[in-house]
């Protein structure tokens, strides 16, 4: 049985192959992401090991607010220069030096433009001198005030050289200002920077006072241990010394806390290949099953023959299943060596856009090795399952018959599809009338997860009709009557392989309508709460947000025909130990006059310097009202008590906390983030708006724009998350592109003596073409108007889910919509190309003639 299993795949291995390359894409997904996150993060590893090689032990204080990657940078409290002597004469301590080294230092290149960092911080850092780790390569040491060195990568990005004038801007200084760029410094191993960081050093007062704010303190205190002493030892003797206000720490504990917080970044960025990775291998099992109810069905009579002459029907089932084996094992391997390479160039790419981070050698994981041939075999074997049963119940009296396997009645899935679609629909009615209890977009979920599984088994059922009136469009022509007839022959058949192909389209269409009215929402909202003529704004792409000179805002208050400026400042504290974003306005009647915010309790006119504003859902949510009073914790400074003074109604626009404008300096970040300009009646924005550019030369982060500019501007990532989606899901379009060439391969070669005869009745080669293409379109476009109407539905129920998340506007994407469906016959063409052109060559006294 097993020589006989061995010759039948062998016999085969070009049907086999379309299939095995659907496992090879998924698992391809699997080994890559492992592969990727596994080199990013021993580079981590090894960049944050080199950057803190040469401390010993590290001081610094607890962060007052505590703040995870989604939320912003943390921030560290400022320690007084007075800390330094205090921490050398610690026992042990060889020396301790304080250190300036806060992200915010922006260089700008000879372009004009700052030097944008995607990922790595932009440090400004006070000169300590050379070391074994970092030497200068060009010029001197910084010595006064307006001098600086920058490492050669960033030298080498801003095209600058020793002897210019260089723009800089800074954490505590928004506005542009020049230094002299006295020397350029590279590190060890000829690297002209550690992991992509981009540095600037300047004097330590100057450091001191631009990048954390005041004179005489430091980021941290980095100590060198006396011979003899250890790290561990060390570091003890200097937290029982300081006490339990700072944190002390080895520089093996830096390097491995800073590493392993990347490395939590990473994991949800594999968690989201790996959901690719799902997407594809649900395509593909599409696939497989296909393949596998094809074969077993040509080979009625081959097994039946096997049965009669005393195969059991374990041994049919084992027999089918060897080949699924097979096929999984060779496409795991297949799949694991691409992933291999895929992970490689992505985590090359990934260096390059980080600013040139040296990786560590690519390797191969375990789980990589042990993922790509769980999921390989586990997906193959589980597919080929449903037809090896189905071989197993071949008679031995279909031998005797030229009959294929019929197809089954419809009765059973049917009757499964309609529960399944039930379920979800109850789950849908409960979420979307709003008696989940507590569990409201748990629910929608599950219902469309229900949903969609409900309609994918109701296919065959919808496939007939369907198909029957989009193969009318074809009928004009005897090609076009064939190929209608044939995509509506075999149901089951015909829904396995558009289902394929529906469950990308579906995916792409409902990400589509959820991010388009994620977009939509955001402008109607923006365009009805916003009542200023011109925005200031940035375009963020790092961590820290583009920031400018508040000056500005007192400058363009003074132009004829501005009526009010805002300019907004925003943080994270921590307000009676919670954690909450925090805003603070530097004119407060812009609440009222900008943002249309409407009183709900107290005066939100007027601002005290110990006042502070709330929104009513904030305000209900922690139990507060006019009078209460409040413990603020900001990022700088310490904790002060803020009396309620007015609640304002909540919006999606609206901050949960107002501040008084004082507090902004003691913000991670102290200056605006955004300025909001009203124009008195009758002045035209053309003429306003140049005379601000003109007060922002200084502040080249940002620019002012109209508001409509501004909305576009602000919703553009969205376009970005939509296209890298697509993108990705692109996979599982390809994977069901191949199940309609192996679809039509595999009939092709079941109706061998029908193509035959039909070639022998008059059937023209290019008619013969034509029959198959029509077939691959009819099931192509039938897979993705299922894909639209499901991804439509699946769409709006998440949008729905949403309205308290202010995605209010449910937006149908029917452009894209139609793009989707050409796009369908396009592949319905494409994939028809090669089993036409293989139905087109056969011999027709052979086809005749073949059993």
């Amino acid at each position: 049985m097993f020589r006989a299993t061995l010759k039948s795949l062998l016999a085969r291995k070009v049907r086999l192959i379309l299939s095995g390359l659907a496992v090879v894409l998924g698992v391809m997904f699997v080994s890559g992401a492992f592969v990727l996150t596994d080199t990013l993060g021993r580079s981590f590893d090894s960049v944050f090991a080199d950057g803190f090689s040469e401390i010993d032990v590290n001081v610094a204080a607890k962060p007052k607010v505590q703040v995870n990657e989604m939320e912003g940078e943390q921030t560290v409290a400022p320690l007084p220069a007075a800390l330094v002597d205090r921490v050398k004469q610690v026992p042990g301590a060889a020396s301790a030096t304080g250190v300036v080294n806060a992200d915010g230092a922006r260089v700008i290149g000879s372009n004009g433009k700052v030097v944008t960092s995607f990922g790595p911080p932009q440090l400004g850092e006070n000169w300590t001198g050379e070391s074994e780790l970092l030497k200068l390569r060009e010029g001197r040491a910084p010595q006064a005030e307006d001098e600086i060195v920058i490492n050669k990568a960033l030298a080498t990005a801003a095209k600058v050289q020793v002897g210019q004038k260089v723009g800089v801007l800074t954490a505590f200084e928004s506005k542009k200002r020049d230094f002299t760029l006295v020397g350029v410094f590279g590190y060890s191993g000829d690297r002209d920077s550690i992991g992509g960081v981009n540095e600037v050093f300047f004097t330590t007062p100057v450091a001191q006072r631009l990048m954390l704010g005041e004179p005489d303190v430091f980021s941290s205190i980095t100590v060198q241990a006396a011979d003899g002493v250890s790290d561990e030892k060390l570091r003890d003797d200097v937290a029982r010394t300081l006490g339990a206000d700072f944190e002390v720490k080895t520089g093996e504990q830096v390097a491995a806390d800073a590493s392993a917080s990347l490395k939590e970044g990473l994991s949800f960025f594999n968690k989201i290949l790996l959901g690719f990775a799902a997407v594809a291998l649900l395509v593909g099992t599409f696939l497989i099953l296909n393949t596998f109810s094809i074969i077993v069905a040509q080979r009625t009579r081959e097994l039946a023959l096997m049965r009669a002459i005393g195969a059991s029907g374990r041994q049919i089932i084992g027999s089918v299943v060897l080949e699924a084996i097979a096929v999984g094992l060779i496409a795991s391997v297949l799949g694991l060596a691409a992933g291999i390479g895929v992970g490689a160039l992505l985590a090359y790419l990934f260096g390059k856009l980080a600013g040139g981070l040296t990786l560590a050698g690519i390797g191969v994981p375990a789980a990589a090795v042990i993922g790509s041939f769980a999921v390989g075999l586990v997906i193959t074997v589980v597919a080929a399952l449903l037809p090896a049963l189905r071989a197993s119940r071949i008679p031995p009296i279909a031998a005797m018959q030229d009959v294929a396997t019929p197809d089954r009645p419809l009765t059973k899935i049917t009757v499964a599809g309609s529960l399944v679609t039930g379920i979800g629909a109850v789950l849908l009615f409960l979420g979307l009338s709003g008696n989940a209890g507590g569990q409201t977009l748990s629910t929608i979920l599950g219902g469309v997860l229900f949903a969609f599984i409900g309609v994918a088994l109701l296919t065959p059922l919808i496939s007939r009709p369907v198909v029957s009136l989009l193969g009318a469009i074809f009928s004009w022509s005897v090609p076009g009557k064939l190929g209608r007839l044939n995509s509506g022959r075999n149901p089951r058949r015909t829904a396995i392989t558009a289902a394929a192909l529906m469950v990308g389209i579906a995916l792409v269409t409902g990400v589509t309508v959820i991010l388009d009215s994620a977009k939509g929402s955001i402008s109607a909202l923006a365009q009805d709460t916003i009542k200023a003529e011109l925005v200031i704004a940035g375009q963020q792409g790092g961590p820290r947000p583009p920031t400018f000179d508040p000056g500005v805002l007192d400058q363009t208050k003074a132009l004829p025909g501005v009526r009010l400026v805002d300019g907004e400042y925003g943080d994270m504290a921590r307000i009676d130990g919670e954690g909450t974003w925090v805003a603070a306005s530097s004119d407060i009647a812009s609440l009222r006059q900008i943002f249309g915010a409407k009183p709900t309790a107290g005066d939100i006119d007027r601002l005290g310097p110990t006042q502070m504003l709330a929104s009513s859902d904030t305000a209900t949510s922690r139990g507060w009202s006019v009078g209460s009073t409040v413990n603020v914790q900001l990022t700088r400074g310490e904790a002060r008590t803020y009396t309620i003074s007015g609640i304002y109604e909540s919006s999606q626009l609206t901050n949960p906390v107002t501040l008084p404008v004082t507090a902004a300096k003691d913000f991670a970040i102290p200056q605006p983030i955004q300025g909001f300009i009203q124009l008195d009646p009758g002045t035209r924005v053309s003429d306003v708006q140049p005379q601000v550019e003109a007060l922002l030369a200084d502040s080249p982060e940002v620019s002012v724009a109209d508001r409509d500019a501004f909305i576009k501007q602000q919703t553009s990532s969205l376009d970005g998350l939509l296209t890298m989606i697509q993108i990705l899901l692109a996979l599982a379009i390809v994977i069901a592109v191949l199940g309609i060439i192996n679809t039509l391969a595999l009939s092709v070669l079941e109706r061998t003596r029908e193509l035959g005869l039909l070639r022998a009745i008059g059937l023209r080669r290019s008619q013969t073409m034509g029959m198959i293409t029509v077939e691959a379109v009819v099931i192509s476009v039938f897979g993705a108007l299922l894909g639209v109407v499901v991804g439509t539905g699946l769409g709006a129920a998440v949008v729905e889910a949403l309205k308290d998340e202010g995605i209010t506007d449910l937006i149908l994407p029917w452009g894209q919509m139609g793009v989707f469906l050409g796009l369908a016959a396009i592949i319905g063409v494409v994939a028809a190309v090669l089993p036409a052109v293989r139905a087109a060559r056969i011999n027709v006294l052979g086809a005749i003639a073949h059993d």
